[in-house]
């Protein structure tokens, strides 16, 4: 099987190919670190981790890179506005982002390099543009002229002037064209500042992500990914700077933009106080898998619609698999969460004999990784991911399972067994099911176990008195108040949602 990626810069699926053999390096654009993580700003960590996840599972040695900006006109803002100093603001907001991906199982990042840790490396290549005649200093700012680079908006696709048309673009009584970018800002009076040859000042926003690339990365990499939203003028415009820069040495193999979270339709921004939902808030209310799951149920290139809706609905689909989890353990006395499994795509491959449930299996496992290998396409492996949990509740009902006494039961135990490994394989790949679910109760806990086990007693002596249809009519009424029966072998157990 070959992974085939879409490429922005070629607007097509292309083979993955890497500079080195068996080896990507990835860059991809993080947070501006201004104000407390969105849902918005969680969509491409949790879709590139997932990435690294597969590759890293296809052979890969992968290394990961994503960025923090530290300094910007936003900050500076932000800061004023809240009386802190801008190095205060931003370690507090990132703190915030970084707590936020930890819920969110993102534990793939190499490196989270901060934009003011490489000022260094941001004056060197803007000197380097300077010598090479692609910039110039005015009134204290550096500026890439863009009329020197032939190929600018060769990763838009559009004519320069169409894009500075209809884009807003930072006015400048300094700059030679309307559509040259700051390289180097000349810093204004009460600013953070730091030295440089043509006088105190920071970074502009697009030479920074250029600069940590190429100091972690080299001057190449293989994948650069980031929002849609990205596309220009921040990516276009560390395109041209990076290439420039090496002497057109390409500056990214892959380009992978992923689409942007929408709300009823409108995408997530700061700018629109309706869409905004903190993280914080939406992972006191929902399962982490949940929120996670969002991401990928669909793929990775189309807009993602959410609410409160949608995330309810995504949450009772995953109920399945934490109610399987359960039945796993009642039959194998094991933990589906700490159940050993394949970490390699050639580790997972075995043979299914004459075992068609185990053919089936097989068949499910191949299609997962077939959607993935097309354009990443997560949406197609999560329907192989159900249809497999279907395919083991089917067998373990059909042969007995949770009966001691089931007839071959040992060996239907076994190819039960290679069939669930086959499941925690996969979903550890989407990165899913890290651990059993917080539990949903509220109030007095200890109080409301008691209530249940009282109730759950008081069903089980009707039905010893074969009074049916009280015991029926308790679980009906327990199920209106969204709470779950289930009868097993080793007794009742009880639910919410």
């Amino acid at each position: 099987m070959t992974i085939h990626l879409h490429n922005t810069l070629s607007q097509t699926k292309e083979p993955l190919r890497t500079l080195e053999p068996g080896k990507v390096r990835m860059y991809v654009c993080g947070p501006t670190v201004y104000s407390a993580s969105h849902v918005g700003h969680m969509v491409g960590p949790v879709i590139f981790d997932t990435l690294k996840r597969f590759l890293t599972y296809r052979g890969y040695q992968v290394t990961w890179v994503v960025n923090i900006t530290d300094i910007d006109d936003k900050l500076i803002v932000q800061a004023n506005k809240d009386g802190v100093t801008v190095k205060s603001l931003a370690e507090q907001v990132t703190a915030d982002y970084v707590k936020c991906l930890e819920a969110l199982g993102v534990d793939g990042i190499d490196h989270m390099p901060k934009a003011t840790e490489h000022i260094d490396h941001i004056l060197e290549m803007t000197q380097g543009l300077i010598d090479k005649g692609y910039a110039y200093a005015s009134g204290g700012d550096v500026y890439f002229d863009v009329t020197k680079a032939e190929e600018y908006g060769k990763l838009s696709h559009r004519d320069p002037e169409a894009l500075l048309a209809g884009n807003r673009v930072e006015p400048s009584s300094h700059k030679r064209h309307p559509g040259d970018f700051a390289l180097w800002k000349a810093a204004k009076p009460g600013e953070p500042f730091w030295e440089s040859p043509w006088g105190p000042g920071r970074p502009g926003w697009h030479i920074e992500c250029s600069a940590m690339s190429r100091s972690l990365l080299g001057d190449q990499i293989d994948i650069h990914g980031g929002g849609l939203d990205l596309v220009f003028p921040h990516h276009e415009n560390e395109v041209v700077q990076s290439e420039c820069f090496t002497g057109r040495k390409p500056f990214a193999t892959f380009w992978l933009h992923n689409g942007l979270l929408t709300k009823d339709g409108r995408k997530i921004s700061k700018s629109d106080p309706d869409t905004i939902v903190l993280m914080r808030d939406l992972l006191g209310k929902y399962q982490p898998d949940t929120l996670r799951a969002l991401f990928l149920m669909g793929h990775y290139r189309r807009p993602t619609d959410y609410g409160n809706q949608r995330l309810d609905e995504i949450e009772r689909g995953l109920q399945a698999f934490f109610i399987f989890s359960e039945r796993f353990e009642r039959i194998t006395g094991r933990s589906f969460y700490t159940l050993p499994a394949p970490q390699t795509d050639s580790e997972g491959e075995f043979d299914p004999g004459d075992s068609d449930f185990l053919k089936t299996i097989r068949d499910h496992r191949l299609k997962f990784l077939e959607a993935l290998d097309d354009d990443f396409n997560t949406g197609g492996g999560f329907g192989e991911l159900f249809e497999l949990l279907r395919t083991l509740n089917r067998f373990a009902d059909r042969v007995g399972l949770e009966r001691a006494d089931a007839p071959h039961r040992a060996d239907a135990l076994a190819q039960f067994e290679r069939g669930v490994t086959v499941l925690r394989e996969l979903t550890r790949l989407f990165g899913l099911f890290r651990a059993a679910p917080r539990s949903k109760t509220t109030g007095d806990d200890q109080l409301t176990a008691g209530l249940m086990r009282l109730v759950i007693d008081l069903r089980a002596s009707l039905r010893k008195e074969k009074n049916f249809a009280l015991a029926d009519e308790i679980r009906r009424r327990l199920a209106e108040l969204n709470v779950t029966l289930e009868d097993g072998p080793g007794g009742t157990r009880w639910r919410i949602g």
